[in-house]
């Protein structure tokens, strides 16, 4: 059997594999895009530059790790990592020396708040040697939420503006924080724009209980991590058949798992951040390896043959089956006794004997909560021999 092809072509750039390293500060010099290139990337954005001169300055500490359970795979990174601290001048010298020590694809990112700074740094990188142009109207720090405008056509207006100044591809990144992303990209379509990337990270606010105060430098910050991905799942599958662009998924892809549903959901690349922040770039590595591993298994020769698969499976609201198809069932010798079962389930399904949870199936709802929480594994879902009509 040959080699899966992870090849894909975005934005008329042929990339090798689809992870891009999304715009941070392991992305911020010629020598941290490097080593995303080393580790395997296909692409990276390099860390947004900023007009807003204060964005430079960095606070410290900005980055706060939330862990679930005392694991990252389900935690918040939380943090206020703001620009790159370059200006544009010694920002342009990075992109050409990335380009020269580096074969993978090089995109810039760029936050500007004027007209004639949108054309005069869109054009500075072009010169200096970037493929691309990711437009982060949407940054979760921007001045755009402080000054009141409305997203889209802050987005909008930069694409148009940008445009007039460079022939590169330009990608704006939409908020998540917008009640139709879906209706956003399309906007963007129509005004131009060569791909979107879905999404950045959200705003958000995390307290001392102690102190009594926000975290960190004071103020809102931006969180992503793992949790995100279902929120980005659902409108990437709700917008990549509307699209004729590419979209590059941003925001909860942490492994190779989570690179896979991003494609399936209909994105073309997949962007990697916090998974590199806290562990290093070898995760890249290791989402590479994962990737492979997951398409040779399911039989697929190359990511091109899963993009957008999931998307005419999903179910409208009225083709869902609402009958009760579905009871629990607890494994006697696994059950330990523990009663969790019974304190959560509102049905009365649940009763005990000599030790062991104990599960009347014409009163089970079938909802599954207990076999998600059990903390045995003692129960398992199992399928009625007729449905019944919910009650």
């Amino acid at each position: 059997m040959s080699p899966v092809d992870l090849s894909t072509n975005y934005c008329g750039l042929q990339l090798p594999n689809p992870v891009i390293i999304a715009p941070a500060a392991v992305t911020e010099t010629a020598e941290h895009i490097k080593k995303c290139e080393d580790a395997g990337a296909a692409a990276a954005v390099m860390k947004s530059y900023f007009e807003f001169e204060p964005a430079r300055r960095h606070a410290t500490p900005r980055f706060r790790v939330i862990r679930s359970a005392g694991s990252m795979a389900t935690g918040v990174l939380y943090s206020f990592e703001q620009a790159s601290v370059f200006d544009l001048d010694r920002y342009c010298e990075e992109i050409r020396r990335a380009r020269q020590c580096c074969s993978l694809a090089v995109l810039a990112s760029l936050n500007c708040h004027t007209d004639d700074h949108w054309r005069e740094a869109s054009a500075a990188v072009e010169q200096a040697g970037a493929q691309g142009i990711e437009l982060n109207c949407s940054c979760p720090h921007g001045t755009h939420i402080m000054q009141g405008q409305d997203i889209v056509d802050a987005m909008v207006g930069a694409l148009t503006i940008a445009r007039e100044a460079t022939s590169l591809p330009l990608i704006p990144k939409i908020t998540p924080q917008l009640a139709r992303p879906d209706q956003a990209a399309i906007r963007l379509q129509e005004a131009g724009a060569d791909a979107v990337v879905m999404f950045n990270r959200f705003t958000g606010l995390d307290l001392d209980l102690q102190t009594q105060r926000p975290l960190l430098h004071g103020g809102y910050a931006g969180h992503g991590g793992p949790w995100a991905i279902h929120y980005v799942l659902r409108w990437i599958t709700a917008t990549y058949p509307h699209l004729a662009i590419p979209i590059a998924a941003s925001g909860g892809a942490f492994d190779a798992a989570g690179v896979a549903k991003m494609l399936l959901a209909g994105a073309t690349a997949v962007q990697v951040c916090s998974a590199v922040v806290v562990e290093g770039y070898g995760a890249i590595t290791h989402i590479l390896g994962g990737l492979r591993e997951y398409l040779e298994g399911h039989g697929h020769a190359g990511v091109d043959e899963i993009r957008g698969l999931v998307c005419d499976r999903i179910l409208s609201l009225d083709a869902i089956d609402r009958r009760n198809r579905h009871f629990a069932l607890v494994d006697e010798e696994r059950c330990t006794g523990c009663g969790l079962c019974g304190r959560v389930c509102i049905y009365g399904a649940v009763g005990e004997g000599a030790g062991v949870a104990r599960i009347d199936a014409a009163v089970c709802d079938g909802c599954g909560l207990c076999a998600e929480l059990c903390p045995a594994d003692a129960i398992t879902m199992e399928e009625r021999p007729t449905p019944l009509e919910r009650r």
